[in-house]
């Protein structure tokens, strides 16, 4: 069984657009008819310009090959251009086609993915979800009402769900890390004790940055904060500064997170090695993977550190993450989007009951796409998946931040 034929698809959930403006999906087929669908998670350029680098790694590194050689073609990839260091965008086109080879694998041996990296440790996956608008919440007013979100939080523990995300500190910008506005650590701390009033301690909660804090705004932040007890504080400075992000897990008595943002073990190690955080939020469509990630988790168990999947994507990534998080012991939880178009396009076949994820037990990812409803929804804007703001923190008028992909303005 060779790899033979590639497929790039570029759909755009509708508006809202919770998950990014665009998923990447790739369709690659043998030349024994097996089909395996995998995700890109890469938003450093354009998608027309991304379609192109997927389909340059697919040809260079992976066509031909069996798709049982996942080492060989990782390696390949990555040294790529007499390279051998993480590269974001080579990464990026290779971790959804490695996801599609083990679709193909599980398909071709009619297994699960998990049962071929281990089988299965976990029968369910925790879920974990962003606070989202309920239909009677004005959607622009909404990113900055304590008292929308603790209904919105109330809503998800309702629905089961046992962690919320949040994020009300302000923006993320293309200039660094800044000191927050005062006025940003009063409306955290606002968000933290309305939502917490809200669901008690039915829920926990999770609190959202973006690596846009310097570490003495990140530590002054991190301490506001502290008396609501989040699980943890995601990514409160820029991520490849592990340093000065072990300044903030030494100052602030939360849990911190990190790795949305970060590609291969090479850049997961420090931050383990460091103590900078103890749980790591992978996104396995850019950071090299499942089979890399697996291989992070092992690293992350040396170190009592917990996984938890990072997911502002499609639901092909999301299997990718539920398989993954079956097979590992060291699994925290994994982040969810529940919209209409997320289970139309994997027909419903993966799905959240009572805030768990069962494991999936039809062959490979365990999806079926609905190719057709991705076609039918092509990307036809200019934007990428995500972007940082240009203007710097308000400290004047404050901060209503929608986060890198608002919905658009009517």
């Amino acid at each position: 069984m060779k790899l033979q034929d590639l497929d790039v698809i570029i759909t755009a959930p509708p508006a809202p657009g919770w998950g990014g403006r665009y998923w990447i999906l790739v369709k690659v087929t043998t030349d024994t008819g097996v089909t395996g669908w995998g995700e890109c998670y890469a938003s450093s350029v354009g998608p027309e310009a991304m379609r192109a680098v997927i389909e340059d790694v697919f040809a260079r590194h992976m066509q031909g090959e069996n798709p049982e050689n996942i080492e060989r073609m990782f390696r390949r990839a990555y040294s790529s251009g007499f390279t051998q260091r993480p590269d974001l965008t080579v990464m990026g086109a290779f971790s959804g086609l490695e996801i599609a080879c083990w679709d193909i694998l599980g398909k071709d041996r009619d297994r699960p993915i998990y049962a071929l990296l281990g089988g299965m440790m976990n029968e369910r996956v925790r879920a974990y979800t962003y606070l989202y608008p309920l239909p009677q919440h004005n959607l622009a007013d909404f990113w900055t009402s304590p008292e929308m979100a603790a209904e919105a939080a109330a809503d998800c523990v309702a629905r089961g769900y046992t962690a919320v995300k949040f994020d009300p500190a302000g923006p993320y910008t293309m200039r660094g890390g800044h000191m927050p506005a005062m006025s940003d650590i009063s409306q955290s701390v606002a968000f933290c004790k309305a939502i917490r009033e809200s669901v008690g301690d039915r829920a926990d909660l999770l609190f959202g940055t973006h690596g846009q804090f310097t570490t003495a705004g990140a530590i002054r932040l991190g301490q506001a904060i502290e008396p609501y007890s989040p699980l943890w504080y995601e990514e409160p400075i820029p991520p490849d500064n592990v340093a000065e992000m072990v300044k903030v897990a030494r100052a602030v008595r939360i849990p911190i997170s990190t790795g949305e943002r970060l590609t291969t073990k090479a850049e997961f190690a420090p931050v383990l090695r460091s103590g900078a955080a103890t749980i790591l939020q992978p996104a396995l469509g850019r950071a090299g993977g499942i089979w890399e990630m697996k291989k992070v988790a092992a690293m992350a168990e040396v170190y009592n550190a917990q996984m938890a999947p990072h997911l502002y994507a499609g639901p092909v990534e999301w299997a990718a993450n539920i398989h993954f998080g079956v097979s590992i012991p060291n699994l925290l939880m994994a982040e969810t989007i529940e919209t209409p178009f997320h289970d139309q396009l994997i027909k419903g076949s993966i799905s959240v009951e009572d805030g768990f994820i069962p494991a999936p037990t039809a062959p490979g990812l365990g999806i079926e796409v609905d190719e057709a409803l991705a076609r039918a929804h092509p990307y036809t804007g200019d934007g990428l998946h995500l972007e940082m703001q240009d203007a710097p923190c308000d400290y004047v008028n404050g901060n209503n931040f929608e986060g890198g992909a608002p919905a658009p303005s009517e």
